[in-house]
This record gives C-alpha cells, structure tokens and sequence, in this order.
C-alpha cells in the first residue's frame, strides 16, 4: 500500500550567479590581474605577477566549490508514519533525519518583525535545523507549510 505524502518539498541553494556570469566575472578578474601584473613587471616586481595567479585560482576554486555546493538539496518528507529529511547529491542520498509524525516538533526561533530565523525538527531532545538555504520569510512559509503537513499526517492516524 503506498502511503500518501502530505510534504514532499524540495529545498534548493539559491544560486546568485549564472554560468555565464560566472564567465565574465572570471574573465574581468583575469584581465584585471593581467594588467596589475604587467604593470609591477615593468616596476622590476617579479613575485607579484606570481601572487596573482594564485588570487585568480583561488578564486575560480571558490566558485567551483560553491557550484558543487548547490547541487545539494535537501528533501523534506512528510506522510501519516514519519517525517523524514534526506540530504541528496548527485552521486547519493543519505538520509539525515527520521522520526513519527505523531511525535514531531517544529520548532522555529524568530525575530522582531516575525521572520523565521531557524527552523528545527525536534524529538525527544534531538534536534535538526532545516531549510538553512532559505531565507527567513521563505523559511518562515516553509515552517507553516510543514506545520500543516504534521497536523494533517497526523488527523489520518487518529
């Protein structure tokens, strides 16, 4: 028998950069770099130029490492037996978190204005902070949402 979902949300990294951007800030960089090197080789700075190959592959590291970054998501489940997060690439999913819907807390810590700062799942003392990729109105929705789901997986048990 397949149980229904009541969440099946999928929880994306924003991604702020397109690959094309990506292209051009490389490529604005490296120029940038290229003309500072020129100019401290005529200045007789020989180590310079060497310092800033460095700066522009720590760049391009950085931002390699923050692409791998977004292909993260994180899944959040919720159907009348549990509540379940699974942590997914694109090489596995491991799952993170399991627990009974009938016994599972949303917890949400906020601010003054009443946006969501953190958002936890919470058990019998265990605890895990999810939708961090979020913002905090988008995760304040997210808590409502899965507030919701709980409280309708759980009116099926009953």
């Amino acid at each position: 028998m397949v149980r229904p979902l009541y969440m099946d949300a999928v929880i994306t990294p924003n991604r702020s950069l397109s690959e094309r951007g990506f292209i051009v800030l490389i490529s604005v960089v490296t120029l940038a770099n290229v003309a500072s090197a020129a100019v401290f080789l005529a200045m007789g700075a020989t180590l310079v130029p060497i310092f800033l190959g460095v700066d522009l592959l720590a760049v391009f590291v950085a931002f390699l490492i923050s692409f791998q970054a977004v292909k993260t998501v994180e899944r959040v489940q919720v159907t009348a037996r549990e509540v379940r997060v699974v942590r997914e690439t694109p090489k596995q999913a491991v799952v993170i978190w399991e627990s009974p819907t009938a016994f599972t807390r949303v917890a949400v810590e906020r601010d003054e204005e009443d946006r969501a700062l953190e958002l936890k799942l919470a058990l019998s003392g265990r605890e895990l902070p999810v939708a961090t990729a979020l913002s905090p109105r988008e995760r304040f929705e997210f808590a409502r949402a899965l507030e919701k789901a709980i409280w309708e997986a759980r009116r099926e048990r009953s």
